[in-house]
């Protein structure tokens, strides 16, 4: 006979109250499996683009951050929930949690609501068709990830020798070239008891910098980076407003490059929720490429270091798939070139559910988007 899956119970919702509000960030980011997507930071970082953040609160204890934004002309709403809910627990908790957030949601007026929960149990794709849900487009630039998975025993020396050797000539190239790696982190973790070595020992040169000075540095070698590679990236005041907020809680690491001439050259933002440190954005100079060309995988590999230091589970080098190519990237394909440089540190292919959106009120969503496009 075929197994029949039964669908759990909704988990029920309501309006986070201030105790759970005090403690949100503990519930929805450093908790294993969080995100910074759902963090008050970012909640509040959209808040100045629109959005309407609904702090939610489970009965099973969890806590679900809802991006609402009504549309234009008429009544009713469209929903997000950035990277949410945050898969703590089962599959089956999974399942509850959102289903309970859609309803209560729904109940609010709202017509659609979408969800790109990085959830890595196998079948969740799947039962999310049990609760009304259908894959649509990414929301976020990546589905997958990739990723250098640590443990308690994780060891710098044979992360090293499991990179491949061109991996490992450019990193020592860097490091003999005379580049410099500066690192901006308002929060940085306690030593680990038993860690040996620490973060405070890895060759970190001091900031000489304001963050919001390094930050604007950064957004200017990201922008060429766009521009190169045809995304959007977004405006500079934006950004600041976004990096200074997470920056102040300690969800955001900066790694610059500067080479002999105090330049930089080249930047790794990381964002460090669940557990792990999360590839979050990079850029550099065109013009630094062929005198530097280990320095992304100079800082890469500090990246992982660091997180092997800080206790991480995790060190996700992010995503190589694009719009209409959510796979591993194949020989001739243009991400194929990124692909090859993260997977020479090691890093293994992560397949993630994706977006998936319910729609409620069918008609409604359907005027509200063509509301939303005249106005546009």
């Amino acid at each position: 006979m075929p197994r029949v899956t039964t669908k759990p119970d909704a988990v029920v919702f309501h309006e986070a109250p201030p105790e759970i509000l005090e403690r949100w960030d503990d519930l929805t980011v450093r908790v294993p499996g969080g995100h910074v997507l759902q963090s008050r930071a970012w909640a509040e970082h959209r808040a100045t683009r629109g959005w309407q953040p609904r702090y939610l609160a489970g009965e099973d204890g969890s806590a679900v951050l809802a991006l609402t934004r009504p549309w234009p002309l008429i009544s009713g709403a469209s929903a997000y929930l950035p990277r949410g809910p945050v898969p703590s627990g089962g599959l089956d908790d999974a399942i509850a949690r959102l289903d309970g957030v859609t309803r209560w949601l729904g109940e609010q007026g709202v017509d659609v609501v979408a969800s790109d929960a990085e959830v890595v149990a196998d079948g969740y794709r799947q039962r999310l068709g049990t609760i009304g849900y259908q894959p649509i487009e990414e929301i976020q630039p990546s589905r997958h990830r990739l990723t250098v998975r640590l443990d308690e025993q994780a060891d710098e020396d044979k992360l090293l020798e499991n990179a491949s050797k061109s991996t490992r000539q450019r990193i020592r190239q860097a490091e003999r070239g005379g580049l410099t790696v500066v690192r901006y982190d308002a929060a940085p973790p306690s030593p680990l008891p038993g860690v040996s070595p620490s973060i405070a020992d890895l060759e970190f040169a001091d900031p000489s910098d304001e963050p919001v000075m390094a930050f604007e540095r950064f957004h200017d070698l990201a922008s060429q980076t766009a521009d190169r590679r045809h995304f959007v990236l977004g405006s500079r005041a934006s950004f600041l407003d976004w990096t200074t907020r997470a920056y102040a809680s300690g969800f955001v690491v900066l790694l610059e490059a500067v080479d002999d001439a105090a330049r930089s050259i080249a930047g790794l933002m990381l964002y460090r929720h669940g557990g792990r440190l999360s590839t979050a954005l990079s850029g550099d100079r065109e013009d630094a490429r062929k005198e530097h060309p280990g320095a992304f995988h100079l800082l890469r590999w500090r990246a992982i270091q660091a997180a092997v230091r800080e206790g991480a589970t995790e060190m996700d080098l992010g995503g190589v798939d694009v719009a209409g190519a959510r796979h591993e990237p194949r020989e001739g394909e243009p991400m194929f070139g990124l692909y090859q440089h993260k997977r020479g540190f090691g890093a293994e292919w992560l397949e993630l559910p994706g977006a998936h959106e319910r729609v409620l009120r069918p008609w409604r969503y359907a005027a509200g988007r063509i509301a939303a496009r005249l106005r546009r």
